[in-house]
């Protein structure tokens, strides 16, 4: 099957007949003679534990031992970036505030109080502040990217899907793990976990940790300093309890901790030649030629309490958390120096920071019913309360890194959400199911100028103030038939929002109306060859009224948010999973997403060092974004992994790779020829021994051919370019205890 370049709504049809077409040939076998050597995976996508192949949900899912391959070298979340179809995560913050996008559908602002179409769920709290969507991945039992609006029963923000994180719980089994990895840039990734009974069928526990650390192993020319960037010491721990007072009352405590210091994330200056894309020939990432200071620290603590009663029919819920964090956040953000060569810079460099912190708490009460007849349903409450503070600092490397400029910056945010949503069986082999939200969002923003530009203190300081106040309405109903024990085909509709934002300076504030979007999505999950693969396909379209864009950039290095009239969104979704043999699974997986910015008067600034701009230029000239896909939204994703194990006497001896495939991506809302990042294919390798006692050796490679691509930019001074991570190897060692 070909894809035109602009996909529209006839081929969106072709490809759903194919996707059935495909369900409909695994009917030929009878569920009696099933056998198949793939697991079933369970998710808990609508807040029950389910079967992945029988909701009528589009979502991907990332099992333990891939999150441990992925992470091994000590990469962040963002090593789900086309890993899982259609999802991207990127950063200009180092190891913290990860910017996800689902279906292209994302937000590149970088403020403190940005607000994100795609939620993280970690352990069933929304993570809400950018910051801490970056909490360390240990100890888990698999990610669940959902996709498309998820607003009936995950609320807030989440019009374009869910990272949903889940960990693994207190079990009465004595269980635990410990392994250490060793690699290149004297990076090691230590962590553990123990748990099992405490008090005999009242109280069980599980304390996880891990450290994750990595030296510096980037020059810099300016200084003379070798081997001065690109570390960090990221530290994070988890206690569980489980207290069961009788069989029908659980109350599962969960406290963390994170303690991150290290380097933020590196600004290549001149990285790129004018007129062509992709790095630069002689560009070296192990060497910058910077006049500023970098610095990346966080800490976090949170806390919440899940109580659960089971009532006869029905099961209450009640999830009360808390989190309280703080970041601080510097970088050489032109990434040269003001008189160096060949890092020169066409006015003198600024450094800007971030001392950000941020309280939320969140109470969500939910009551299930459990009837053992054709309908059931959920119903609750949610709410929850953030104070985010800011220190927007800005740094002169004219005058010897002195302070230049300092504004406080606040907001607080309320949230109040309603739910409820239900499924029924109208027979044996066909449901419908739907839910509707109603929420109310209200933002308070002020920012106060205390040191004006050039360090000096005002006596009659600037100030801005904004808020906002907006309830709406979201839902989705979906349907979902069993052709056969093998193929499920479904559909959805469904309306998502997201809550009016707020951004700027004390002498520029914006606030912007709230998005919203309608999504179409239909799809088969089957079954094929005695249970031996699975291949779930889905097309989708989406369109959004009022899309929240962030303007980021150009020569005054402004941030400005927007509201374009419309984005549609469109494509398809295809994940293969095929045991070829017991002892050898591969898979395979691609999206195609083909964005588009409608809006026929919607301008921004373009890039201040000279880019080579494709978009028409208005008479104030900004470049003109309509018909522009939307940023960080690459039409075509791919990736694979393959797994073959060959059994020995005393364990087992496996090999596995996995690569990921991401195409030509469009780094900002105008488009110039410099800021597109080239398409770039990374791949992995873990080769290792598994004794059948619990012990485990293996070698790894990470970005194993050593692949150089742009991951961002920034456009304001220069060609500055942030990289992806370097080739990385290294040894593990684990000892599984139970």
């Amino acid at each position: 099957m070909t894809l035109s370049s602009k996909m529209k709504s006839a081929p969106l049809v072709s490809a759903l007949a194919l996707a059935v077409s495909f369900g409909l040939q695994a009917q030929e076998t009878p569920a009696a003679e099933k056998k198949g050597s793939l697991e079933v995976i369970s998710v808990t996508a609508q807040k029950r534990v389910e079967n992945a192949q029988e909701i009528p949900i589009t979502m991907s899912v990332v099992n333990a031992e891939k999150v441990n391959s992925y992470a091994v070298s000590g990469d962040d979340i963002k090593f789900l970036t086309a890993r899982v179809p259609s999802l991207v995560a990127e950063s200009s913050m180092g190891r913290s505030f990860p910017r996800f996008y689902i279906r292209g559908f994302g937000n590149t602002d970088f403020s403190f109080n940005a607000s994100q179409p795609v939620e993280l769920v970690y352990d069933d709290v929304i993570q809400s502040s950018p910051n801490m969507k970056g909490f360390p991945i240990f100890d888990v039992e698999r990610i669940e990217v959902l996709k498309g609006p998820q607003g009936t029963l995950f609320g807030r923000n989440t019009p374009a899907g869910v990272v949903k994180i889940d960990t693994k719980k207190p079990t009465a089994d004595a269980d635990g793990y410990v392994s250490a990895s060793f690699g290149r840039f004297g990076q090691t990734n230590l962590q553990g976990a123990v748990g099992g009974t405490l008090i005999d069928g009242v109280l069980t526990g599980r304390v996880s940790g891990i450290t994750q650390n990595r030296s510096d192993f980037v020059s810099n020319e300016y200084t003379g300093e070798e081997d001065a960037l690109g570390g960090y010491h990221d530290n994070a721990a988890r206690v569980q309890l489980d207290w069961t007072p009788t069989d029908d009352i659980s109350v599962l405590f969960n406290y963390h901790h994170r303690d991150l210091n290290g380097t933020s994330t590196i600004f290549y200056a001149n990285a790129i030649e004018g007129g062509t894309k992709g790095f630069r020939d002689g560009w070296n990432r192990y060497l910058v030629n910077q006049d500023g200071n970098n610095a990346s620290r966080m800490k976090q603590d949170g806390g919440s309490i899940r109580a659960t009663f089971e009532l006869g029919e029905y099961t209450l819920t009640s999830i009360s958390a808390y989190e309280d964090m703080s970041f601080y956040s510097l970088g050489d953000v032109d990434g040269g120096c003001a008189s160096c060569d060949p890092a020169s810079a066409p006015f003198f460099s600024v450094e800007t920071a971030g001392d950000n912190g941020a309280k939320q708490y969140s109470e969500e009460l939910r009551l299930a019913s459990n009837f053992a007849g054709p309908f059931n349903y959920q119903t609750g409450l949610f709410y929850f309360y953030e104070k985010a503070t800011n220190g927007d600092l800005g740094y002169s490397t004219e005058n010897n890194n002195a302070l230049n400029s300092l504004n406080d910056q606040k907001q607080t945010n309320h949230t109040v959400g309603v739910f409820v949503s239900g499924s029924y069986d109208i027979a044996d082999d066909w449901s419908v199911s739907g839910g509707v939200r109603w929420t109310n969002d209200t933002k308070e923003f002020s920012s106060i100028e205390v040191l004006a530009n050039g360090g000096q203190t005002v006596a009659d300081p600037q100030s801005a103030y904004a808020e906002t106040d907006e309830s709406e309405i979201s839902w989705d109903i979906s349907s979902n038939y069993t052709l056969s024990d093998d193929v499920m085909v479904y559909g959805r509709i469904a309306r998502g929002f997201r809550a009016p934002s707020i951004a700027g300076t004390p002498t520029y504030t914006t606030a912007v109306d709230a998005e919203t979007l309608i999504s179409y999505e239909a799809g088969v999950k089957s079954t094929l060859l005695d249970g031996d693969a699975r291949l779930n396909v889905a097309v989708f379209r989406y369109e959004v009224d009022g899309q929240q864009l962030t303007a980021v950039g150009g020569e005054d290095n402004d941030t400005r948010l927007l509201n374009a009239d419309e984005s549609v969104g469109q494509g398809i979704e295809a994940e293969l999973e095929y045991a070829v043999t017991p002892d050898f699974i591969i898979t395979a997986a691609g999206s195609y997403n083909d964005t588009e910015i409608k809006d026929a008067d919607l301008g921004v600034a373009a890039c201040g060092s000279g880019c080579t701009v494709l978009d028409p230029i208005n008479d104030n000239g900004f470049a003109l974004i309509n018909g522009n896909s939307l940023p960080q939204a690459p039409e075509w994703i791919g990736s694979f992994t393959a797994r073959y194990t060959i059994p020995m006497e005393n364990g087992d001896l496996y090999f596995f790779t996995d690569w990921a495939y991401k195409s030509e991506t469009n780094l900002f809302l105008y488009e110039s020829t410099e800021f597109t990042a080239e398409a770039a294919l990374e791949g992995g390798l873990r080769v290792g021994y598994q004794t059948y006692d619990g012990y485990e050796v293996a070698l790894w490679s990470r970005n194993i051919t050593d692949v150089e691509t742009v991951t961002g930019a920034i456009d304001f001074n220069n060609f500055t370019a942030i990289a992806n991570q370097p080739r990385t190897f290294g040894i593990e060692l684990k000892a599984t205890f139970f």
